[in-house]
């Protein structure tokens, strides 16, 4: 009926009303009309037309006017009909013709069932056929009814482009409720245009109440429709006519799809797709499986939920791997060696009196603060599930990795290392060899740092020689002094004994592997027993060559030489036996002997080179420091421009004051070199802070309770690492339960004022070893009032801290009898009380003192003397061998046989 309509509105009106009226409406309507023929290329003109043209009620008018339009349609419909279904080239040529003539046929013998406002309301269509029909004779109602139409059917042609539907209709599927919003992602992967997309967007804002979209009236349940309501499956015709069957009628006769509502209505025009269209879906669907198979971008939404639940899943693996690791780490300790106990119990978050049960477990007796070596620390680290490492042997690892071909290979030598206890005569040894006095230059004549020395003997070979402390606070220093060489000579005095240091010196070498050669000093002293000490030293499993055993021993004297030179033989046969060798023709290696501060020239670094060859220049790396070898000397203080192996050497250039033990070597580059130096800068820092000691309840409660709990701050200086660190050590074995020492900071170098700040702030003393002040910090100390010790001799400053300690500790307080009476008799006398009449046995009695009244050999009252007598007179003393009369203050308890004590107390200085 709608398509009558159009005819009327534009051919019809001109054939049978000759009126002008109808040729001026047609005339503003071609332009819209022309645009949407364009488009109805597609071939769903019909369907898209059916629907707008019901919605205008004045399209009943012409029900008498179909029986002329009958004879004319006929002729054209027959033909135009396929024209218009299969080919729509023909359809081009003549758009208003074909388009209006082709529906015609169809809609004309169902246009009986005039009511196309079933649309707005489903009872409707009964009542609206009538309302039509009266007015049939005003055409000019008609005309204006039909421009009215037209603006409804301009709506309708505008929608004319959802030919473009296929594309939506192929990606929502079949069961989709409607067509989707074009959202940007979409444009960009259909590959539309933006212009298309906003206009098919435009399309799907559905229209004012009483209007449908079209090609949806047989798709709306509930409308009315008997037969082609919501059966998608079966074409709307078949049924009962509904209201909307005649504009309903050109869709369903095109080939339908499974589906129901919208959807399959949207499908219907799938079909006749051009080319161009058929290629660009074609290349979108290839696009978007290679995009599926890419995971990329153009995936669709479960591909993208996958990769994000893969990668969270990643992420979760990672954490937890990590966290098993730092699990891993927290039991490995990474330390140095000779850490104290102390801070080994801190490492490891236990008491520190477990670890000493573990240590007396092992036969080892260790105070608080005493250094343990590596072995002890692996063992007692076992014990509590932990593992360690010892930085100075990652460092020896990565030094000593390059393995050196046997050709390169060269004799070099022998470095030999003189132990043994204090004042057992070892410096004098090594002076009498080097034909120099070093002893003299060492104050109090006892060395206190490492000396290396190169030596040639009489036979012309080349030996060098370290010098390391007897005394028993460079407990470090002389193991590291066995861990570099390659023989020891232990030094006995023949006139002395094996002292405890000579037993921890044999020990330090035969852990460290080192073949021992026993020298039996002082041999030409009357007094001296070689026979005694060779028997002592049989007792700790150290048997010499005379005695049948495989150390080697000579009897010597180093103040006369006697037996030197044979000593020496020895040392070059053990030297042999070992068969030394380096290779000088790479990088060097080597061990840091000492490492001080010098005022004109820096941190100066006293090393043995062991392997390789250091020359000027050389980038090094030693412990946590770095720097470029600007000048060498050997130990007489002539320049060098070249080091070999077993060579001991003086190297300027380092940024700080590496440990002694602390491994060198030369690095290629400086990046790589400051790199490794930062590194192990801080994992120092972080060892650092996990054995700071922080006061615990325990610690609170036990000095509230102490209430004289005493705390010795101390700034140690001294010119050399090794001795500022002994120092340090031997100060802390001071502390006792109610006097702790702490302390405060150590390094080598002049007291500066920044030192002398630090003790002002922290009330502590400052201990300088072989050091001074500078000018600046001694006047800032004496405005400040700060105490600055300065030492030569490590015996003094320990026994000076030793007494300032305990002029720190409360005396002790004694109770001394000073005289003793015995109660002879009894008199009670009123308003006074008891008095005894004594007889003074021992000492003397005053009124001021102290009395303790003894029964029995029980002290039943201790006070003081109310009244002392003799007769009626009152006397301030009374002295053995004389009577008296004494009253006790606040007793009268006295019997006869009674004895009184007279005591006094006095105040005892403790010490440590």
């Amino acid at each position: 009926v709608g398509k009558i309509e159009l005819d009327a509105k534009g051919r019809p009106v001109s054939l049978r009303p000759t009126p002008p009226a109808p040729t001026p409406t047609p005339a503003p309507m071609p332009t819209p009309v022309a645009a949407p023929v364009a488009e109805v290329k597609a071939a769903p003109a019909p369907a898209v037309e059916s629907k707008p043209l019901p919605a205008p009620t004045p399209a009943q008018t012409p029900v008498p006017t179909p029986a002329p339009s009958a004879p004319v349609a006929p002729a054209p419909v027959a033909p135009m009909a396929p024209v218009v279904s299969a080919p729509v080239a023909p359809a081009a040529p003549t758009p208003s013709l074909p388009i209006e003539t082709a529906p015609v046929a169809p809609q004309v013998p169902e246009s009986k069932p005039v009511p196309v406002a079933a649309v707005t309301a489903a009872p409707a269509p009964p009542t609206v056929p009538v309302a039509p029909e009266a007015p049939t004779t005003p055409p000019p109602t008609e005309d204006a009814g039909t421009i009215t139409a037209r603006a409804d059917q301009l709506k309708g042609l505008t929608v004319l482009g959802k030919i473009e539907l296929p594309v939506d209709a192929s990606r929502r599927g079949s069961g989709g409720r409607g067509p989707r919003p074009v959202a940007s992602s979409d444009v960009r992967k259909s590959g539309l245009n933006a212009a298309d997309a906003k206009k098919r967007q435009r399309q799907r804002i559905p229209g004012p109440a009483g209007t449908t979209q079209p090609g949806q009236g047989g798709s709306q349940p509930g409308q009315g429709q008997a037969g082609g309501g919501y059966q998608g499956n079966r074409p709307t015709g078949t049924g009962p006519r509904g209201a909307n069957a005649p504009g309903q009628r050109p869709a369903n006769t095109a080939p339908r799809v499974t589906g129901t509502g919208q959807a399959a209505q949207r499908q219907a025009p799938a079909v006749p797709l051009t080319p161009e269209q058929n290629e660009k879906q074609i290349q979108e669907q290839i696009k978007a499986t290679l995009a599926k198979l890419s995971g990329g971008r153009g995936g669709n939404n479960n591909n993208r939920a996958k990769y994000r639940r893969d990668k969270r899943a990643g992420v979760a693996e990672d954490r937890e791997a990590q966290r098993a690791q730092n699990e891993l780490d927290a039991k490995i300790l990474k330390v140095t060696e000779f850490i104290s106990a102390n801070d080994l119990a801190s490492l490891m978050d236990v008491s520190v009196t477990e670890v000493i049960k573990v240590c007396l477990n092992m036969g080892m007796f260790v105070s608080i603060n005493q250094r343990l070596d590596a072995e002890a620390i692996t063992v007692i680290a076992d014990e509590f599930g932990y593992d360690v490492e010892f930085l100075s042997a990652e460092e020896e690892e990565t030094d000593l990795g390059i393995v050196d071909n046997e050709e390169d290979l060269q004799p070099r030598a022998p470095i030999v290392t003189i132990m043994g206890h204090v004042d057992h005569g070892k410096t004098s040894l090594l002076d009498y060899i080097r034909s120099a006095s070093v002893a003299k230059g060492e104050a109090g004549g006892i060395t206190q740092h490492i000396g290396a020395y190169d030596v040639m003997t009489a036979s012309n070979k080349r030996v060098t020689f370290l010098d390391t402390p007897g005394h028993e606070a460079f407990t470090a220093m002389r193991a590291r002094g066995a861990k570099v060489t390659d023989i020891a000579i232990i030094v006995v005095a023949a006139d002395d004994s094996v002292m405890p240091q000579t037993k921890e010196a044999i020990n330090h070498a035969q852990a460290a592997g080192v073949p021992i050669v026993i020298a039996l000093n002082k041999i030409d002293k009357p007094s001296a027993n070689p026979d005694k000490i060779r028997e002592e030293l049989s007792a700790m499993n150290v048997l010499v060559e005379e005695w049948g055993g495989k150390y080697q021993s000579q009897e010597v004297s180093a103040k006369s030489g006697l037996g030197i030179e044979d000593l020496l033989e020895k040392v070059l046969l053990e030297a042999e036996i070992l068969e030394l060798k380096a290779n000088p023709d790479r990088n060097a290696i080597g061990t840091v002997i000492e490492a001080s501060l010098d005022k004109g020239r820096g941190y100066v670094t006293t090393i043995l080179v062991q392997t390789g060859t250091m020359k000027v220049g050389d980038i090094v790396l030693a412990g946590p420091h770095y720097g470029r070898v600007k000048a060498m000397t050997d130990h007489r203080g002539k320049k060098m421009k070249q080091a070999g192996p077993a060579t001991p050497v003086q190297v300027l250039g380092l940024t700080g004051a590496p440990q002694a033990g602390d491994k060198i070597q030369v690095m290629e580059t400086e990046r790589e070199a400051r790199e490794l130096a930062t590194q192990r800068q801080q994992l120092s820092r972080e060892q650092t802070m996990r054995t700071k000691k922080h006061i615990t309840l325990d610690e609170i409660g036990r000095r509230l309770a102490l209430a004289s709990f005493k705390e010795l701050n101390i700034i140690v200086k001294g010119d050399v690492d090794g001795s500022v660190e002994a120092l340090a050590d031997s100060l802390l074995k001071l502390s006792t339960p109610e006097v702790s020492v702490n302390i405060l900071s150590k390094g080598v170098g002049a007291i500066s004022e920044s030192d002398v700040l630090l003790a002002s702030a922290s009330d502590a003393i400052i201990i300088g070893f072989q050091v001074r002040p500078s000018q600046s910090a001694r006047k800032l100390a004496e405005q400040e009032q700060i105490d600055i010790r300065l030492y030569s001799i490590i015996y003094n400053a320990i026994n000076e801290v030793k007494d300032a300690m305990e002029g720190m500790l409360a005396p002790t307080v004694q109770e001394v009898v000073v005289a003793n009476a015995e109660i002879r008799q009894v008199f009670n006398i009123t308003k006074v009380g008891s008095i005894g009449g004594c007889m003074v046995t021992e000492g003397t009695f005053t009124r001021k003192t102290k009395v303790r009244l003894v029964r029995n050999g029980i002290v039943v009252y201790s006070g003081e003397i109310q009244d002392l007598k003799r007769y009626k007179d009152d006397v301030s003393e009374v002295r053995q061998g004389y009577e008296c009369g004494i009253s006790l203050r606040g007793y009268n308890d006295l019997q006869e046989g009674d004895n009184i004590e007279g005591f006094e107390e006095k105040e005892v200085k403790r010490t440590l």
